[in-house]
């Protein structure tokens, strides 16, 4: 047996041709939708990260403010910078990307992005509408993860999912967005203090991987016919490749011969979660819009 592959290249293609329209709608109303892009430091991977980002933002028609800051900057003038970027109405979302120098509090620069313009969902007032089932942006990975499930017509109500790994970035706000009413789903969330985890991945009908080890999960981990999700982006080491690295997710490629459903890497999750960023910047910038006045006869 030889999996489906979900191409998220694909699936991301046409999320993002559907947000040019919308950015196209709201330049003839006089709003160019903006994310300010900061990134702080020149570490290789993030670098290579912002400019896919920024790349995107152009071809979808939107604009993008990059703002390079030396290693040496201090938090409380990221700080400030931040709260600029809040007060500027122009700018429609926020991203700082990830991870900043040492020196620098993560989470006190993850809550002074305004929660209206959070559109990476780090904010804790995100964190909480998530948790909560309100109204507010949906998490950039988690919604691609999900929407790559349904565009494959992966039945979620019912489902047993398991998921590998408790970051704040994917498995936590995975688990709480797939155990939502609309989904459905009953999660296992898999971590390090986990025993035996592959007595829980064999039960999975739906197996995520999410924990950044490569080649975590093996054959024998995976049920019979099983969708299995590997979010892992990893660099190894391979002289082979001219940048004298490769690019593996957390999923041993073996396993594409017993699951049902496959995401490769690269080209599964990771082109999803750009174009669901791509879609929270036109959600932000709609909600600025004016409402058209009604018109009463």
């Amino acid at each position: 047996m030889s999996a489906i592959i979900l191409d998220g290249k694909s699936l991301s293609l046409k999320i993002r041709e559907s947000v040019k329209i919308k950015a196209g709608a709201l330049m003839e109303r006089g709003i160019i939708p903006c994310l300010a892009v900061v990134l702080v430091g020149n570490d290789s991977a993030s670098l290579s990260y912002v400019k896919s980002k920024e790349k995107a933002l152009n071809e979808a028609g939107m604009e993008s403010l990059d703002i390079r800051l030396p290693q040496s900057t201090s938090e409380a003038q990221l700080l400030s910078i931040v709260c600029d970027l809040n007060k500027d109405r122009k700018v429609h979302g926020i991203l700082v990307q990830s991870p900043v120098p040492a020196h620098i509090n993560e989470e006190n620069v993850n809550a002074a992005i305004a929660p209206e313009k959070d559109v990476d969902c780090f904010h804790p007032v995100s964190a909480g509408n998530l948790l909560l089932g309100k109204p507010g942006f949906l998490p950039c990975t988690p919604h691609g993860v999900i929407m790559l499930l349904r565009e494959y017509n992966i039945p979620l109500n019912g489902a047993h999912v398991v998921i590998a790994g408790r970051s704040n970035i994917v498995g936590k706000p995975l688990a709480n967005l797939l155990i939502r009413r609309e989904y459905n789903a009953t999660v296992t969330l898999c971590h390090t203090g986990t025993k035996d985890i592959a007595r829980h991945t064999l039960q999975a009908d739906i197996l995520i991987a999410a924990a950044g080890k490569p080649g975590l999960i093996k054959p024998e981990m995976v049920k019979d016919g099983a969708a299995v999700i590997d979010v892992g982006i990893n660099r190894v080491p391979d002289q082979r490749e001219k940048k004298g690295y490769r690019i593996c997710g957390d999923v041993d490629p073996a396993v594409a011969q017993k699951c049902g459903f496959f995401t490769p890497v690269p080209g599964g999750v990771g082109p999803m979660t750009i174009a669901m960023l791509l879609q929270n910047v036109i959600e932000a910038a709609q909600k600025t819009a004016p409402q058209k006045a009604e018109v009463s006869i």
